[in-house]
């Protein structure tokens, strides 16, 4: 069987190469071609085009990069029809891919969506028109199948979580180690050029307040050497490494993370972190006034209570920064209740069979149909 898939962003490409992973070892003939990075690539997928060549965040940021996201949809539209799948996968980018949904459908392509969505958090009106596009939905946060049968009335399926097959992975093998004798409090800034100019200046200053501490920042895959260059010379006792942010984590006492993903493969591997966002003043104001959510972190979402500290646009300083860190790097009640809120975490996304592999098989069946 012959699948098109598109991930655009790092997280994507994670969850999108253990679930090509899992195709191929059920459809040993698969051809699959796909937008995403090295992971699906060294799964065995023929990469079209590279996530850090799609990735714009926040409202003011994507007005600015239109003609290039409307370039990016035409040649995909004619590479999925050069291509002919027998089902296209698509993997949350939802500003992309739910343009490409509607299309694909009216070409008379099967549609599978794989990590749906979050349109529980913003743009809810967007599930009318992915009820006629999407033929098989697949959610990965526990609160999503409810959210869609009851409010909707769709059967959607619920697959677990894929970053528990990640995290485990990961764990059967000792972590590669870290240069330095002193304990270590891990940067994470996120994978985009955007976030990470907004937040890591702020997380390296911090460190000029821990001297105890080594801080590390893990580097994003998609971006070059020169990127970081400028941060490197100035914090000569930073630690900056690529490829190899579960084995800085689970070597780290605490860590600052951006929110997103990281938030949660952050709790997955137990690092009690304090979560960070902040975008252009624009799309901050934007967003708050149409975003829908308690909290930004899934750390919270999933648990719906604040476990970890957040700190959102104007609050993230440096001197909130330290404060919050400072209460979680020592043995502390705030320490310890993070990590007995992680435990329920990980109960909650836990499933019988890992999501990559629920999903694969629900995508050949619908291939098949």
């Amino acid at each position: 069987m012959r699948y098109y898939i598109i991930a655009g962003e790092a997280s994507g490409d994670l969850h999108g190469g253990r679930l090509v992973k899992a195709i191929r070892e059920r459809d040993t003939a698969a051809i699959i071609q796909a937008w995403g990075g090295e992971q699906m690539e060294q799964a065995g997928a023929t990469l079209v085009k590279h996530y850090s060549q799609l990735a714009f965040m926040g409202f003011v940021e994507v007005v600015k990069n239109l003609p290039a996201i409307f370039r990016n949809i035409q040649f995909c539209k004619k590479d999925i029809e050069a291509f002919n799948p027998d089902v296209i996968v698509l993997i949350d980018y939802p500003g992309f891919n739910l343009t490409i949904a509607p299309w694909a459908k009216k070409k008379g392509y099967k549609v599978a969506y794989y990590i749906s969505p979050q349109v529980w958090a913003w743009k809810e009106g967007r599930v009318k028109k992915m009820k006629i596009c999407i033929d098989h939905l697949m959610a990965i946060l526990p609160f999503e199948k409810d959210y869609f049968q009851n409010r909707w009335n769709w059967e959607i399926e619920y697959v677990g979580h894929p970053l528990l097959e990640a995290i485990d992975q990961a764990q059967l093998y000792p972590p590669t180690p870290i240069s330095t004798t002193r304990p270590i409090v891990a940067l994470l800034p996120g994978s985009r050029q955007q976030e990470i100019n907004q937040k890591l200046p702020l997380m390296l200053a911090v460190s000029e307040h821990f001297n105890d501490y080594q801080f590390v920042v893990a580097k994003a895959p998609g971006l070059t050497e020169e990127f970081y260059s400028t941060w490197q010379s100035q914090y000569p006792n930073v630690l900056f490494v690529t490829g190899k942010t579960y084995d800085l984590l689970r070597q780290s006492q605490a860590a600052l993370v951006t929110s997103g993903t990281a938030t949660l493969e952050t709790a997955l591997l137990q690092i009690p972190q304090v979560v960070c966002y902040k975008g252009s003043a624009l799309s901050y104001e934007i967003g708050k006034r149409v975003i829908k959510i308690k909290y930004i972190s899934l750390v919270n979402l999933i648990l719906n209570q604040p476990l970890v500290e957040e700190l959102i646009q104007y609050k993230l300083t440096v001197p909130a920064l330290t404060a919050s860190l400072q209460k979680i790097l020592s043995p502390s009640p705030a320490r310890n209740t993070i990590l007995e809120g992680y435990a329920k975490l990980r109960t909650l996304l836990q499933q019988e069979e890992p999501a990559s592999k629920k999903a694969a098989t629900s995508i050949i069946a619908l291939a098949k149909k």
